[in-house]
């Protein structure tokens, strides 16, 4: 059982959803607006948040930006928009899954069990695991030396592996090329080697829905390279 906040701005929908998840043994809280359904996670314990995209006063984007400035519980979007970059927009802004308007119940309820339980298994419990590293759907078991996105396995090369837990480890942490070269090779870098942006370029497209538009990878222009703290 979970505290779930349902945000949509059509009523019917919220009232289904709301079937749909006391049905499963959830509690429901209900907003029609980002502005609302801010409020009501200041106020109340939120395990799982479903958001809509297009919302007066404030859109799901926008709230979902706000809830990952402080917290990593899950935010499924829910939207009538199906293309694929509307999908990636979310994804980017701190969703973790999507879901496209119209659904089945079935659909619904097994996206919220997998998301409650990846945020448990891999959220609030691994926190207290010195060798377990999260950012959102991210994860680094440097015990097994084992990495997942969505709890889907990546599979690294030992290189990309150590580049990415030196900037996992240090989220928010923005590495120079120069500096990540002398981290993993333990040498000064040659002047015009790019190997480092390589690396970084192949650990994308292994970690990123969109390596191109990166939700955990970022580069600071003309300085380095981060893990984004989400």
């Amino acid at each position: 059982m979970a505290n779930i906040l349902v945000c949509d701005d059509d009523k019917d929908i919220v009232e289904a959803i709301e079937v749909y998840l006391k049905d499963d043994g959830h509690i429901i809280y209900k907003a029609y607006n980002g502005a609302d359904a801010l409020d009501i996670l200041g106020k109340e314990d939120i395990q799982l948040v479903i958001l809509d995209i297009m919302m007066p006063v404030m859109n799901g984007i926008e709230v979902a930006e706000k809830i990952r400035e402080t917290s990593t519980l899950p935010i499924i979007f829910l939207s009538a928009k199906s293309e694929e970059n509307d999908k990636v927009t979310g994804l980017n802004a701190g969703a973790d899954d999507y879901i496209t308007k119209p659904f089945s119940p079935a659909e619904l309820t097994a996206r919220v069990r997998s998301n409650l339980r990846r945020y448990t298994l891999l959220g609030s419990i691994n926190e207290g695991n010195n060798h377990i590293y999260n950012c959102g759907a991210l994860s680094i078991n440097d015990e097994t030396k084992t990495v997942t996105v969505d709890s889907q396995p990546v599979k690294l090369t030992p290189i990309e592996y150590n580049i990415l837990l030196l900037l996992l480890k240090n989220k928010g942490t923005v590495f120079s090329t120069d500096k990540i070269y002398e981290s993993i090779w333990n040498e000064a870098p040659i002047a015009t080697d790019n190997t480092v942006a390589v690396h970084i370029r192949h650990i994308r497209e292994k970690i990123e829905i969109d390596p191109g538009q990166p939700q955990f990878l970022k580069v600071v222009w003309g300085v380095g390279y981060k893990i984004e703290d989400l």
